[in-house]
């Protein structure tokens, strides 16, 4: 096993790679009473195979029904009896799973994470099963909601063009009836590698310390064997060069709504440029003094509520390139969707052309910093976003970098991510109330 380790910020972080190809990221905390073990696999939903959309997230409930060693339920009986939490969630480019207890039951998060990831108890009854949860966790979230799955699963296939950025994530009903056993195994097979996959362990390490955590890692998951880790395909496509529209109904919806939808840049490449478009999106609707807000809400009472955010699904650095910065709106039915499309062009040339104001920036940073600092406070969160840092980009390190990346960020870096919005081409999804009769 060979061994890293480096400071980052006020946390240390010790790096360690297992024979079989697991990555291991340790991160003592000496002054947090709980431990946190994750796993994430570099797999999302832009990486499943065309006929099987949705796969990504069904494998991820698969993983909670059962391993080698554990009947099904009972790695809920044992993080809960343990006065633990768990969870697992499928992003674009990765999926997590995870539970936080007591710093004594290490060894036993271990075990847990180890066992599944060696071996996922997968039987038809199982995958039945699971289909048919996932199927009511859509109609619940999707089918049945007003703006169900707006924006993320409606504006992409505007956007983009490639079935890895495309496609609805959540899946179709006539495709997850039709995954099989055989589908599941070759899922796990494949994308469930260990050199495919990272552990992270974070807080209270207790009497172990980072070399003895180390070797409770290299103990429970050290056995697994190496397989051939798949080779992740570059899911980049050209910028639109034009304005794409296209229109939707939703039964549920009161009143109308709108997204806006534009390429952001690469954040292996450009960070610089991909978090100022964060602050960008900040300075547009994040809180009642923000430019949007002020003038659609406030001022023109031309929508009801506006939000803009540079990512797709998550925070800064959650996904790898290419990803989407949004702008939504619902507004009333008299407004027209081009009045709001033309405030909010006004609004982003001002922005191109002045910048913010210093007492802006200085208030939007301010925010940044005390939303990423209450987040931190909790182990669950911060051990999620050194993972997701790791896996994704080899540096656990941005999670913690973010605060002071963000407040660095200068009038004419936001000036910039808004001309670079103004000049690229976009997606503009409106959603349409339907009729009273066809809504019943």
């Amino acid at each position: 096993m060979s061994v890293t380790d480096q400071p980052a910020a006020t946390l240390p972080l010790h790096r360690a790679t297992l024979p079989n190809g697991l990555r291991v990221l340790v991160v003592p905390d000496p002054a947090t009473p709980a431990v946190g073990v994750a796993v994430h696999v570099d797999v999302g939903f832009r990486s499943e195979p065309e006929g099987r959309t949705g796969f990504a997230h069904l494998f991820e409930h698969l993983m909670f029904q059962g391993s080698e060693s554990l009947e099904k339920l009972e790695h809920f009986r044992q993080v809960q009896s343990a006065g633990g939490i768990f969870n697992g969630s499928t992003h674009q480019d990765y999926t997590d799973y995870f539970e936080v207890l007591p710093g004594a039951a290490l060894d036993r998060a271990l075990f847990l994470e180890a066992d599944r990831l060696r071996a996922p108890k997968l039987t038809e009854e199982n995958l039945r099963n699971q289909v048919d949860v996932v199927k009511e966790e859509i109609r619940l979230n999707v089918h049945n909601r007003p703006y169900g799955g707006f924006p993320w699963i409606l504006l992409p296939p505007v956007l983009y063009d490639s079935f890895p950025n495309a496609h609805n994530g959540y899946g179709d009903f006539s495709e997850l009836e039709q995954a099989s056993l055989d589908d599941a195994a070759a899922f796990f097979d494949t994308f469930y590698a260990p050199g495919n996959a990272l552990v992270t362990v974070h807080g209270d390490l207790g009497e172990h310390g980072v070399e003895g955590t180390l070797a409770l890692v290299e103990r429970h998951f050290g056995d697994i064997p190496a397989r051939p880790v798949p080779q992740r395909p570059s899911f980049a496509e050209p910028v639109p060069g034009s304005e794409r529209r296209q229109s939707v109904t939703d039964a549920h919806a009161p009143l109308p709504a709108l997204a806006i939808g534009y390429r952001v840049p690469d954040p292996t490449t450009d960070p610089g440029g991909y978090l100022a478009h964060t602050m960008l999106a900040s300075v547009l609707t994040d809180g009642e003094a923000a430019r949007l807000q002020r003038r659609l809400v406030h001022q023109d009472g031309s929508v009801t509520d506006v939000s803009a955010s540079n990512g797709l699904m998550g925070g800064p650095f959650d996904a790898r390139d290419p990803d989407t910065f949004t702008i939504t709106a619902v507004h009333p039915a008299e407004v027209s969707p081009d009045r709001v499309t033309a405030a909010v062009d006004e609004e982003l040339d001002r922005l191109a052309e002045q910048g913010p104001d210093t007492d802006e920036l200085a208030r939007q940073s301010a925010r940044w910093t005390a939303a990423l600092h209450r987040e931190d406070d909790r182990v669950m969160f911060r051990m999620l976003g050194l993972g997701a840092r790791e896996l994704l980009y080899g540096r656990a390190e941005l999670a913690l970098e973010l605060p002071a990346r963000l407040a660095a960020l200068t009038t004419s870096d936001v000036a910039a991510a808004a001309a670079r919005l103004r000049n690229a081409g976009r997606a503009v999804l409106t959603v349409e109330p339907a009729s009273p009769g066809v809504a019943e």
